[in-house]
Protein backbone atom coordinates (compact mmCIF):
# COMPACT_ATOMS: atom_id res chain seq x y z
CA UNK A 1 0.00 0.00 0.00
CA UNK A 2 1.14 3.51 -0.81
CA UNK A 3 1.86 6.82 0.90
CA UNK A 4 -0.12 9.78 -0.46
CA UNK A 5 1.78 13.07 -0.32
CA UNK A 6 -0.47 16.12 -0.69
CA UNK A 7 1.54 19.29 -1.18
CA UNK A 8 3.25 21.62 -3.60
CA UNK A 9 5.34 21.03 -6.69
CA UNK A 10 7.53 24.07 -7.33
CA UNK A 11 10.57 25.47 -9.08
CA UNK A 12 13.09 27.44 -7.02
CA UNK A 13 15.16 30.02 -8.87
CA UNK A 14 18.10 31.06 -6.68
CA UNK A 15 20.21 34.12 -7.54
CA UNK A 16 23.32 35.35 -5.75
CA UNK A 17 24.02 39.07 -5.45
CA UNK A 18 27.77 39.56 -5.02
CA UNK A 19 27.42 42.36 -2.50
CA UNK A 20 25.31 43.31 0.52
CA UNK A 21 21.75 44.55 0.23
CA UNK A 22 22.43 47.17 2.92
CA UNK A 23 24.87 48.91 0.58
CA UNK A 24 22.15 49.51 -1.99
CA UNK A 25 18.96 50.01 0.00
CA UNK A 26 18.83 53.48 1.56
CA UNK A 27 16.86 53.43 4.85
CA UNK A 28 15.41 56.90 4.28
CA UNK A 29 14.19 55.92 0.79
CA UNK A 30 12.31 52.71 1.64
CA UNK A 31 9.00 54.41 0.81
CA UNK A 32 10.18 55.00 -2.78
CA UNK A 33 12.21 51.83 -3.24
CA UNK A 34 13.43 51.27 -6.79
CA UNK A 35 16.54 49.11 -6.90
CA UNK A 36 17.98 46.45 -9.19
CA UNK A 37 20.55 43.81 -8.26
CA UNK A 38 22.96 42.32 -10.79
CA UNK A 39 22.98 38.55 -10.20
CA UNK A 40 25.59 36.84 -12.40
CA UNK A 41 25.12 33.55 -10.54
CA UNK A 42 21.76 31.80 -10.90
CA UNK A 43 20.45 28.25 -10.68
CA UNK A 44 17.07 26.58 -10.90
CA UNK A 45 16.17 23.77 -8.54
CA UNK A 46 13.34 21.27 -8.39
CA UNK A 47 11.39 21.86 -5.19
CA UNK A 48 8.03 22.02 -3.50
CA UNK A 49 7.16 20.01 -0.41
CA UNK A 50 5.43 17.15 -2.24
CA UNK A 51 8.29 16.80 -4.71
CA UNK A 52 10.96 16.92 -2.02
CA UNK A 53 9.21 14.46 0.31
CA UNK A 54 8.49 12.02 -2.51
CA UNK A 55 12.11 12.21 -3.72
CA UNK A 56 13.45 11.33 -0.27
CA UNK A 57 10.86 8.66 0.49
CA UNK A 58 11.55 6.96 -2.82
CA UNK A 59 15.29 7.01 -2.01
CA UNK A 60 14.70 5.18 1.29
CA UNK A 61 12.58 2.55 -0.44
CA UNK A 62 9.08 3.87 0.23
CA UNK A 63 6.24 3.99 -2.29
CA UNK A 64 5.22 7.66 -2.64
CA UNK A 65 2.23 8.90 -4.59
CA UNK A 66 2.10 12.67 -5.03
CA UNK A 67 -1.07 14.74 -5.20
CA UNK A 68 -0.37 18.22 -6.53
CA UNK A 69 -1.38 20.78 -9.15
CA UNK A 70 1.08 22.15 -11.70
CA UNK A 71 1.12 24.58 -14.61
CA UNK A 72 1.93 24.63 -18.32
CA UNK A 73 5.67 24.74 -17.55
CA UNK A 74 5.68 21.39 -15.75
CA UNK A 75 7.38 19.28 -18.45
CA UNK A 76 11.00 19.49 -17.15
CA UNK A 77 9.80 18.31 -13.72
CA UNK A 78 7.66 15.57 -15.31
CA UNK A 79 10.69 14.29 -17.19
CA UNK A 80 12.66 14.22 -13.94
CA UNK A 81 10.00 12.13 -12.19
CA UNK A 82 9.89 9.77 -15.17
CA UNK A 83 13.65 9.18 -14.92
CA UNK A 84 13.35 8.61 -11.16
CA UNK A 85 10.41 6.24 -11.67
CA UNK A 86 8.20 8.25 -9.29
CA UNK A 87 4.49 8.00 -10.11
CA UNK A 88 2.68 11.13 -11.31
CA UNK A 89 -0.83 9.65 -11.34
CA UNK A 90 -2.40 12.39 -9.23
CA UNK A 91 -0.44 15.38 -10.47
CA UNK A 92 -3.00 17.57 -12.21
CA UNK A 93 -2.00 20.17 -14.80
CA UNK A 94 -3.99 23.40 -14.63
CA UNK A 95 -4.25 25.11 -18.02
CA UNK A 96 -2.96 28.68 -18.42
CA UNK A 97 -1.08 28.72 -15.11
CA UNK A 98 2.53 28.49 -14.01
CA UNK A 99 3.80 25.83 -11.64
CA UNK A 100 4.39 27.38 -8.21
CA UNK A 101 7.80 28.99 -8.00
CA UNK A 102 10.02 30.96 -5.70
CA UNK A 103 12.52 33.58 -6.84
CA UNK A 104 15.19 33.94 -4.17
CA UNK A 105 17.96 36.54 -4.21
CA UNK A 106 20.71 36.04 -1.61
CA UNK A 107 23.44 38.52 -0.74
CA UNK A 108 26.91 37.85 0.68
CA UNK A 109 25.56 38.05 4.25
CA UNK A 110 23.04 35.28 3.44
CA UNK A 111 20.16 37.75 3.64
CA UNK A 112 17.36 36.80 1.28
CA UNK A 113 14.69 38.59 -0.71
CA UNK A 114 12.08 36.11 -1.92
CA UNK A 115 9.09 36.42 -4.22
CA UNK A 116 6.73 33.42 -4.30
CA UNK A 117 4.15 32.81 -7.01
CA UNK A 118 1.67 30.07 -6.00
CA UNK A 119 0.28 29.66 -9.53
CA UNK A 120 -1.32 26.25 -10.03
CA UNK A 121 -0.97 25.49 -6.31
CA UNK A 122 -4.06 27.65 -5.73
CA UNK A 123 -6.10 24.97 -7.50
CA UNK A 124 -5.01 22.07 -5.28
CA UNK A 125 -8.63 21.52 -4.23
CA UNK A 126 -9.30 20.18 -7.74
CA UNK A 127 -7.54 16.98 -6.64
CA UNK A 128 -9.39 14.58 -4.36
CA UNK A 129 -8.17 11.89 -1.98
CA UNK A 130 -11.31 9.98 -2.99
CA UNK A 131 -9.74 9.31 -6.39
CA UNK A 132 -6.92 7.22 -4.90
CA UNK A 133 -6.79 3.53 -3.94
CA UNK A 134 -4.69 1.42 -1.55
CA UNK A 135 -3.38 4.36 0.49
CA UNK A 136 -1.93 3.30 3.85
CA UNK A 137 -0.78 6.71 5.09
CA UNK A 138 -1.00 10.33 3.99
CA UNK A 139 0.58 13.69 4.68
CA UNK A 140 -0.80 17.17 4.21
CA UNK A 141 2.18 19.42 3.49
CA UNK A 142 2.02 23.14 2.57
CA UNK A 143 -0.27 23.63 -0.42
CA UNK A 144 -3.19 25.78 -1.51
CA UNK A 145 -5.39 26.65 1.48
CA UNK A 146 -8.61 25.13 0.13
CA UNK A 147 -6.78 21.99 -0.89
CA UNK A 148 -5.28 21.47 2.56
CA UNK A 149 -8.68 21.81 4.22
CA UNK A 150 -10.38 19.51 1.72
CA UNK A 151 -7.72 16.81 1.81
CA UNK A 152 -7.76 16.70 5.62
CA UNK A 153 -11.50 16.18 5.55
CA UNK A 154 -11.22 13.48 2.89
CA UNK A 155 -8.45 11.60 4.72
CA UNK A 156 -10.53 11.71 7.91
CA UNK A 157 -13.74 10.56 6.21
CA UNK A 158 -11.90 7.70 4.49
CA UNK A 159 -10.27 6.58 7.74
CA UNK A 160 -6.79 7.04 6.29
CA UNK A 161 -4.23 8.11 8.95
CA UNK A 162 -2.29 11.24 8.01
CA UNK A 163 0.37 13.67 9.18
CA UNK A 164 -0.59 17.34 9.42
CA UNK A 165 2.51 19.26 8.35
CA UNK A 166 1.44 22.92 7.98
CA UNK A 167 4.95 24.33 7.47
CA UNK A 168 5.05 27.77 5.91
CA UNK A 169 1.31 27.47 5.24
CA UNK A 170 0.48 27.66 8.96
CA UNK A 171 -0.11 31.47 9.00
CA UNK A 172 -3.03 30.97 6.59
CA UNK A 173 -5.10 29.36 9.36
CA UNK A 174 -6.67 30.73 12.53
CA UNK A 175 -6.96 28.86 15.81
CA UNK A 176 -10.28 27.24 14.94
CA UNK A 177 -8.91 25.99 11.62
CA UNK A 178 -5.81 24.54 13.27
CA UNK A 179 -7.85 22.79 15.96
CA UNK A 180 -9.94 21.20 13.23
CA UNK A 181 -6.78 19.92 11.52
CA UNK A 182 -5.35 18.54 14.76
CA UNK A 183 -8.63 16.84 15.67
CA UNK A 184 -8.61 15.03 12.32
CA UNK A 185 -4.90 14.25 12.05
CA UNK A 186 -3.20 11.17 13.49
CA UNK A 187 0.19 12.90 13.62
CA UNK A 188 1.47 16.50 13.67
CA UNK A 189 4.91 17.58 12.39
CA UNK A 190 6.22 21.10 13.01
CA UNK A 191 9.47 22.92 13.65
CA UNK A 192 10.00 24.83 16.89
CA UNK A 193 8.83 28.16 15.44
CA UNK A 194 5.69 26.58 13.99
CA UNK A 195 5.09 24.80 17.31
CA UNK A 196 5.06 28.16 19.10
CA UNK A 197 2.66 29.64 16.54
CA UNK A 198 0.43 26.56 16.80
CA UNK A 199 0.37 26.96 20.58
CA UNK A 200 -0.46 30.67 20.37
CA UNK A 201 -3.27 30.25 17.86
CA UNK A 202 -4.94 27.22 19.44
CA UNK A 203 -4.28 28.13 23.06
CA UNK A 204 -3.14 24.57 23.71
CA UNK A 205 0.24 23.38 24.95
CA UNK A 206 2.29 20.94 22.89
CA UNK A 207 1.49 18.13 25.33
CA UNK A 208 -2.23 18.90 25.00
CA UNK A 209 -2.00 18.92 21.23
CA UNK A 210 0.02 15.70 21.30
CA UNK A 211 -2.66 14.02 23.43
CA UNK A 212 -5.09 14.47 20.55
CA UNK A 213 -2.84 12.48 18.22
CA UNK A 214 -0.67 9.39 18.09
CA UNK A 215 2.40 11.61 18.03
CA UNK A 216 3.51 15.22 17.70
CA UNK A 217 6.97 15.69 16.22
CA UNK A 218 8.87 18.95 16.73
CA UNK A 219 12.18 19.56 14.98
CA UNK A 220 14.70 22.00 16.45
CA UNK A 221 17.33 22.33 13.74
CA UNK A 222 20.83 21.61 15.02
CA UNK A 223 19.38 20.77 18.47
CA UNK A 224 17.66 17.64 17.17
CA UNK A 225 13.96 16.90 17.61
CA UNK A 226 11.40 15.73 20.14
CA UNK A 227 8.61 13.21 19.59
CA UNK A 228 5.67 13.56 21.98
CA UNK A 229 3.77 10.27 22.12
CA UNK A 230 1.84 8.28 24.74
CA UNK A 231 2.62 10.89 27.38
CA UNK A 232 6.37 10.56 26.77
CA UNK A 233 8.95 12.88 25.23
CA UNK A 234 11.47 11.02 23.06
CA UNK A 235 14.64 13.03 22.43
CA UNK A 236 16.12 12.51 18.97
CA UNK A 237 19.72 13.69 18.51
CA UNK A 238 20.81 15.71 15.53
CA UNK A 239 23.02 13.72 13.17
CA UNK A 240 26.20 15.65 12.45
CA UNK A 241 26.36 16.34 8.70
CA UNK A 242 29.54 15.96 6.68
CA UNK A 243 29.17 19.66 5.84
CA UNK A 244 26.53 22.36 6.07
CA UNK A 245 25.71 23.77 2.65
CA UNK A 246 21.99 24.49 2.33
CA UNK A 247 19.08 23.82 4.75
CA UNK A 248 16.49 24.07 1.96
CA UNK A 249 14.42 20.87 1.98
CA UNK A 250 15.84 19.44 5.22
CA UNK A 251 12.41 19.44 6.85
CA UNK A 252 10.98 17.56 3.87
CA UNK A 253 13.77 14.97 4.06
CA UNK A 254 13.00 14.55 7.77
CA UNK A 255 9.31 14.00 7.01
CA UNK A 256 10.15 11.31 4.48
CA UNK A 257 11.84 9.46 7.34
CA UNK A 258 8.71 9.82 9.44
CA UNK A 259 6.52 8.44 6.66
CA UNK A 260 8.83 5.47 6.11
CA UNK A 261 9.00 4.68 9.82
CA UNK A 262 5.25 4.87 10.38
CA UNK A 263 4.45 2.83 7.26
CA UNK A 264 6.93 0.12 8.22
CA UNK A 265 5.90 0.00 11.91
CA UNK A 266 9.29 1.12 13.21
CA UNK A 267 9.44 2.28 16.83
CA UNK A 268 9.54 6.03 17.42
CA UNK A 269 13.21 6.13 18.43
CA UNK A 270 14.24 4.44 15.19
CA UNK A 271 11.82 6.51 13.12
CA UNK A 272 13.14 9.74 14.60
CA UNK A 273 16.76 8.72 14.11
CA UNK A 274 16.15 7.83 10.46
CA UNK A 275 14.41 11.18 9.97
CA UNK A 276 17.31 13.03 11.57
CA UNK A 277 19.75 11.18 9.34
CA UNK A 278 17.81 12.09 6.19
CA UNK A 279 17.92 15.76 7.12
CA UNK A 280 21.69 15.59 7.69
CA UNK A 281 22.28 13.89 4.33
CA UNK A 282 20.30 16.61 2.57
CA UNK A 283 21.95 19.62 4.22
CA UNK A 284 25.31 18.73 2.67
CA UNK A 285 23.97 19.49 -0.84
CA UNK A 286 22.41 22.57 -2.42
CA UNK A 287 18.74 22.38 -3.33
CA UNK A 288 16.08 20.00 -2.09
CA UNK A 289 16.77 17.10 -4.46
CA UNK A 290 20.46 16.97 -5.36
CA UNK A 291 21.56 14.45 -2.72
CA UNK A 292 21.51 10.84 -3.86
CA UNK A 293 22.19 7.71 -1.80
CA UNK A 294 21.35 4.02 -2.11
CA UNK A 295 19.46 2.15 0.61
CA UNK A 296 22.71 0.35 1.43
CA UNK A 297 24.51 3.65 1.93
CA UNK A 298 21.70 5.01 4.11
CA UNK A 299 21.78 1.82 6.17
CA UNK A 300 25.54 2.19 6.64
CA UNK A 301 25.20 5.85 7.66
CA UNK A 302 22.54 4.79 10.16
CA UNK A 303 24.82 2.10 11.58
CA UNK A 304 27.74 4.53 11.83
CA UNK A 305 25.61 6.99 13.82
CA UNK A 306 23.40 4.71 15.90
CA UNK A 307 25.12 1.34 16.03
CA UNK A 308 22.33 -0.76 14.55
CA UNK A 309 21.03 -1.72 11.14
CA UNK A 310 17.95 -0.15 9.61
CA UNK A 311 17.02 -2.42 6.68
Amino acid sequence: MRTLICGSIAYDTIMVFQDQFKNHILPDKIHVLNVAFLVPEMRREFGGCAGNIAYNLHMIGGDPLMMATVGDDYQPYAYRFEKLNIAQTHIKQIKDTFTAQAFITTDLDDNQITAFHPGAMNFSHQNSVKDTIDIKLGIIAPDGRDGMVQHAREFHEAGIPFIFDPGQGLPMFNGEDLLDFTNKADYIAVNDYEAQLLHERTGLSLTSLASKTKALIMTKGSKGSIIYTDGKEIEIPCVKPTKIVDPTGCGDAYRAGLLYGITNNLDWQTTGQLSSLMGALKIAQRGGQNHRFSREEIDQFYFDNFGSRLF
